[in-house]
């Protein structure tokens, strides 16, 4: 099966970003007095919903978890979106897509205006078509949601032509929804077990590997 529009999640994805977001949740939650040394133990926080991820791992109310929220962004809109790295061999292998003709997509929870930043800092905006984010007020938070509107904008209506590759639960889930295929990549932030008992179409370890199902 040869895919025609290809959708990115971000963070895990194309860049490696776990220092920057962890450090920004560290920095959120210093200011309840809760001192989390070890950043590895905040990598839960990668993938879904922030304010889902405060209420569920903190018990933080609505209202505590956008506050937080906003904390979380002091530090990241500094520094932390910066704190990052492209996975090597993602450029190179979004060139060749290019090439190819494909349609190249980012569909992630990360508010637009941020991913927006990220990309053109590491000069991939060039690449995408499309790059669909939620919205700085929480809106438009769900993986499902966001899958559903890049469908939307391509106007590419043979859903079978469609592929999104993620690294977490609600990539599956999201594209599952929508009735597209989806590669699950393991060098990202979900636990291996947490992508195999979804059952993606393809679960990936490699970049090399995505390689060889995306490329014609």
């Amino acid at each position: 099966m040869k895919y025609e529009v290809i959708i990115f999640d971000l963070d895990g994805t194309l860049t490696d970003s776990k220092l920057g977001i962890t450090k920004s949740i560290q920095y959120a939650l210093k200011k309840y007095g809760l001192d989390i040394e070890n950043l590895d133990d905040l990598t839960k926080f990668i993938g879904p919903p922030l304010m889902e991820s405060f209420s569920r791992y903190y018990l933080f109310s609505e209202k505590k978890s956008r506050e937080a929220l906003e904390y979380y962004r002091e530090y990241y809109t500094e520094k932390g979106m910066f704190e990052n790295t492209v996975y090597h061999g993602i450029e190179a292998l979004l060139k060749q897509l290019k090439i190819q003709g494909k349609i190249l997509c980012v569909a992630t929870v990360k508010p637009t205006k941020f991913t927006e930043i990220i990309l053109k800092h590491f000069k991939l905006i060039k690449y995408f078509d499309i790059v669909i984010g939620s919205e700085l007020d929480g809106s438009r938070s769900s993986k499902t949601e966001l899958i559903k509107e890049v469908i939307e904008q391509s106007k590419f209506d043979t859903l079978s032509k469609f592929i999104m590759v993620g690294d977490r639960e609600q990539d599956i889930i999201g594209a599952r929804e929508n009735g597209i295929s989806v590669a699950a990549v393991t060098y990202g932030y979900g636990a291996k077990e947490e992508l195999e008992n979804l059952k993606p179409n393809y679960l990936v370890q490699s970049i090399l590997e995505l390689s060889k199902i995306l490329l014609d």
